[in-house]
């Protein structure tokens, strides 16, 4: 297995000049796809999973088995994430069962799920921190609260990270990456037209990154929404809304996080394939 940690990943990248995708992944047969695609292509690649997002009852035999899948990929550098840790002790289930770099999202209360006090976030991150570094393996932050949804139940609201605490956030935390919202939105549905410096405030990231010059920037809710793709599924009983993505977000940071387009692209396949598969499938 060629498992990396995130920081050695974003660091390899910025001395490259490069950009390292994220891939969620909820099985693994989306697993072999990403793989496979950064074998083809030679890129280091981030495969990353949500606790709880998989079909199988136990995280952690589906984990076994991302392990397992990335074994047969020993050409391909690979970071094993968690994503939006919720609370420590998720974080700390991932990192015993061998991921090479957690999420800890101390941005959001999980109970009320609005946005926490900076010093909660912080005292999250750092038992994070202290546990992980003292393994080997990396931590990303969250500073602000991304919009929409990560797993398509409560529908976060839009708080933009202040670069003077995200400062004071990585001087307090040490985390090896910060995600930092600035506009950005989670899941399929993001925005009902193009966004503009109204939405997106790349200002934001511009003067974080000039204040943490060694930690760095993630961008999550980041996906393109490429409207081709909404095209074919609707053509095939799909009922997408016209919506856009976060394209001209991805420039700015070393690591976009892509769920609902490859998603998207699984949807497309299948919506394309069953109706003229082998019989046995036409009544799935």
């Amino acid at each position: 297995m060629t498992l990396i940690t995130l920081r050695r990943a974003l660091d390899e990248a910025r001395t490259g000049g490069y950009g390292i995708g994220a891939f969620n992944v909820t099985d693994l047969v989306q697993t072999e796809a990403v793989l496979t695609a950064a074998s083809e292509t030679g890129s280091p690649v981030i495969v990353q999973t949500i606790a709880g997002a998989s079909a199988h009852g136990s995280d952690e035999l589906f984990w076994s088995l991302l392990q397992r899948t990335i074994d047969h990929y020993p050409d391909v550098p690979t970071v094993l994430h968690l994503d939006h840790g919720p609370d420590p002790d998720t974080c700390r289930r991932a990192i015993d069962a061998g991921f090479s770099s957690v999420m800890i999202d101390g941005s959001l209360d999980r109970v009320t799920h609005q946005p926490a006090t900076f010093e909660d976030n912080v005292a999250a991150t750092v038992e994070v921190v202290e546990y992980a570094h003292a393994r080997g393996v990396s931590v990303e932050g969250e500073l602000g609260t991304i919009g929409g949804s990560e797993d398509g139940t409560a529908h976060a609201e839009i708080v933009l990270a202040d670069p003077e605490q995200a400062e004071s956030f990585v001087n307090l935390t040490g985390v090896d990456a910060l995600a930092v919202a600035i506009g950005t939105s989670h899941g399929a549905y993001k925005f009902t037209s193009p966004p503009d410096g109204t939405v997106l405030h790349m200002d934001l990231i511009t003067e974080i990154a000039r204040r943490v010059p060694d930690t760095h920037l993630v961008m999550h809710g980041s996906s393109s929404l490429p409207a081709d793709l909404r095209t074919v599924i609707n053509a095939h009983g799909g009922t997408l809304p016209e919506s856009w993505g976060s394209r001209r977000a991805k420039r700015h940071a070393r690591r976009p996080s892509e769920s609902p387009s490859s998603t998207r692209g699984w949807t497309r396949t299948w919506r394309t394939w069953l109706p003229c598969g082998p019989r046995s499938t036409r009544t799935v």
